[in-house]
């Protein structure tokens, strides 16, 4: 069974966020990493973008297939981990720590309450 850290927000779409003061860092859960299975390439969104919560933001694309990466939450994107793009295989090996996608800005803190807390993401992935 996949971890699935508690003091994370999920996204139904299996993003997660974690919240600091007015900044989310945003990466995929275990689950989705290992539904991709051997992540090749990842495609990050471009710093200074504004993104809505729900809307598409990356691209991770693994040996079976590509799979948008949705923004869990609306706001400004101030970083991105490009690390990912020399070493996308940090996604399967550390979705929770090394594989961070992209840090935030948020300009609607309301939406990260609208997120799965562990439990509630749990029970949705079957688990």
């Amino acid at each position: 069974m996949s971890t699935i850290p508690a003091e994370l927000r999920y996204a139904p779409s299996h993003e997660w966020i974690k919240v600091e003061g007015t900044t989310g860092l945003v990466g995929i859960s275990d689950h989705a990493q290992a539904e991709l299975s051997d992540v090749v390439y990842v495609e990050l969104p471009k710093v200074g973008a504004k993104v809505n919560a729900g809307a598409v933001i990356a691209t991770i694309e693994s040996v079976k297939a590509a799979s948008d990466i949705y923004s869990p939450a609306s706001g400004e994107i101030t970083e991105v981990n490009s690390e990912l793009v020399k070493q996308p295989e940090l996604v399967n090996k550390d979705p929770y720590g090394a594989a961070w996608l992209f840090k935030l800005t948020l300009s609607a803190p309301d939406d990260v309450g609208k997120l799965l807390d562990a439990a509630a993401y749990k029970a949705a992935i079957g688990g």
